[in-house]
């Protein structure tokens, strides 16, 4: 199996980026981005107050941060084998240590700034950054490699709305929808991958489902978030609300007719449903509880 030396064109200088750089490579940045500003927009539209926001997205992003650490140093050594350039651990730009020492500062960091928030909501914010430890250490390889996901989305809008003026319980549509679209972004992270996660012995439930089953089903739960969104809210659904769902079932029955023509077509249905479903999480802020 090539390395990422051995993918690399001959002649071609190895890049050297910097340490610093090389880490934050390793971090996963766009996901952890897109997390921790999905996580404090939601406590923008839900009320909070400009410093509330700002702990919530300092929380998160500590959480994401070693999350996303842990998976490049864990998963060091089966990236290089399968040769992927785009893994600074796995190509030897970063050592392996550092990205573990990153991982467990930025954990250790979490904490306090979860608890801060308040103790439910903290509480319930680790529970969620441990599932997905957990993921990495040992659920991905498994059947219930969904369940991680399921549970660190379903967390986020909990952890927000926890930790608002009174404490509220958030509401249960918020929080299917959030797990909903974890799944759905499992499906997607580990789609381009199975191949070489199969040759490395990584048995997850996209895997066991093969690339061909993945794709399909990949709109399937971020469909049905958008369902719990626009109908799970009291009172009778409004028309942009059953507008969304109507383009988020066709762009979901279009991707999986047009995979024949471009393999591609349910990721990128799944891309413009989950858009969707993000929107109408925000739009839906004042209801969050």
């Amino acid at each position: 199996m090539e390395t990422c030396e051995q993918r690399r064109p001959a002649g071609a200088a190895r890049p050297r980026p910097g340490r610093a750089a090389a880490l934050a490579g390793a971090c996963h940045p766009g996901p952890a981005a897109a997390v921790t500003g999905l996580a404090s927009a939601l406590a923008a539209v839900a009320g909070q107050s400009g410093s509330r926001c700002v702990l919530v997205g300092a929380a998160v992003l500590a959480g994401q941060l070693s999350v996303g650490w842990c998976n490049d140093a864990f998963d060091a050594r089966r990236d290089a084998a399968a040769g992927r350039r785009g893994k600074p651990a796995a190509c030897d730009a970063v050592s392996v240590p550092l990205v573990w020492g990153a991982a467990f500062t930025a954990l250790v960091l979490c904490v306090p700034l979860s608890l801060a928030y308040g103790p439910l909501a903290g509480a319930v914010h680790l529970a969620g950054v441990v599932s997905a430890w957990a993921y990495n250490l040992w659920l991905k390889a498994t059947a219930l490699s969904w369940l991680p996901y399921a549970t660190g989305f379903a967390s986020l809008p909990a952890f927000v709305v926890l930790g608002l003026p009174g404490r509220p319980w958030p509401a249960w549509w918020l929080v299917t929808a959030g797990a909903l679209l974890g799944v759905g972004a499992h499906l997607a992270d580990a789609l381009p991958d199975i191949t070489a996660d199969l040759a490395s012995g990584v048995r997850g439930l996209p895997h066991r489902l093969g690339a061909r089953g993945t794709r399909p089903a990949l709109p399937v739960p971020l469909v049905a978030a958008t369902a719990v969104l626009v109908l799970g809210p009291p009172g009778p659904p409004d028309t942009a609300g059953l507008t969304a769902l109507g383009a988020a079932a066709a762009s979901a029955v279009a991707g999986v007719r047009l995979e024949r023509r471009w393999d591609r077509a349910p990721f990128a249905a799944a891309v413009v449903v989950a858009g969707a479903d993000v929107a109408l999480l925000l739009v839906r802020g004042a209801g969050l509880t």
